[in-house]
């Protein structure tokens, strides 16, 4: 069925007849039956086979596999159904916010843990504040995603490298610092004394810059001022910047803090800098990935108001 006949059709952009077509594909994907697509559509099952038929054919792309009264979508017919059910759902989303004159629905936003955990939520009040209709949905983890299918809007990344090929903004630069409490540093006598840090037990992010950091955060601090032998200290890792900091607060030890994630434990005194003046500058930015080059309007809302946020 798909020779070199389809190439032309292969290389072109899809007409208002396969529009027509990718239609009918859609309901049928949607119900998995050409029967209950023709109820839906008012045609007979033979004629949703044959357009489904001649799209295949116009596309040079297998979408169902047919046997014995059932179908089921192939591979490719998955990836298509996925993104022409995403497509519709935005359209109609766009569609709705017009006629209402608001901007309104589902807004996904990928984060990594720790940012999510104590700079992105504890401020979301105030979006949903200003933006009453627009439901956020925040996803965290610390893969880098691929945008395709999962249907997330954004992603906030911490990283020293920016993708290649698709639309990002950085968002602010972040430095590093232990932190622990005042009660521990004064048990270890820490205070303005880092070599005394044999005698501590280090907490930190191994996930800090890739999957395998290990104590890379504590040996850049350490290179940086001086301190010799951090390799060798006891320590307990985790793959999350904010459960060291946890655990710092709970008197496990020292954590390698980041300043914009730990202010406001500094400033109730909840933990302590006990090296005064040794922040860090990190090579690493957070910053704000679209896999659209021109964000939807609901996006540039969230980015305006994330931007206004850092600045504050």
């Amino acid at each position: 069925m798909y020779t070199k006949d389809n190439i032309f059709a292969r290389n072109q952009r899809i007409n208002s007849f396969q529009l027509s077509k990718l239609h009918t594909f859609e309901v049928a994907a949607r119900h998995s039956s050409f029967s209950l697509a023709a109820e839906e559509l008012s045609m007979t099952p033979s004629a949703i086979s044959h357009r489904i038929n001649k799209l295949e054919d116009e596309l040079g792309i297998a979408l169902f596999v047919r046997s014995h009264r059932k179908i089921t979508l192939t591979e490719e017919g998955e990836r298509i159904y996925t993104a022409l059910n995403r497509t519709l759902n935005e359209l109609n989303q766009e569609v709705m916010d017009v006629r209402s004159g608001d901007i309104s629905g589902e807004l996904t936003i990928y984060s990594r843990p720790s940012f999510a955990q104590c700079w992105l939520v504890p401020r979301l009040y105030s979006f949903k504040q200003q933006y009453p209709l627009i439901e956020l949905k925040i996803l965290t983890g610390n893969e880098n995603i691929n945008f395709q299918g999962y249907g997330i809007d954004a992603t906030i990344y911490f990283d020293e490298h920016t993708p290649e090929k698709l639309w990002y903004q950085e968002l602010m630069d972040e430095s590093i610092i232990p932190v622990c409490t005042r009660e521990y540093a004064e048990s270890l006598d820490l205070i303005n004394k880092p070599e005394n840090l044999p005698n501590a037990t280090l907490l930190h992010d191994n996930q800090a810059w890739d999957y395998n950091s290990h104590h890379d955060e504590w040996s850049l601090w350490a290179s940086k001022h001086g301190v010799d032998n951090i390799d060798n200290l006891s320590s307990i890792s985790f793959d999350r910047s904010d459960l060291a900091v946890i655990a710092a607060m709970n008197n496990a030890g020292i954590a390698m803090g980041r300043l914009s994630l730990i202010k406001k434990r500094l400033v109730t005194g909840e933990l302590i800098t006990p090296f005064a003046n040794t922040a860090l500058k990190c090579a690493q930015k957070y910053y704000v990935v679209s896999a659209h080059q021109k964000p939807s309007q609901k996006l540039q809302l969230f980015l305006a108001w994330l931007f206004a946020e850092v600045n504050n």
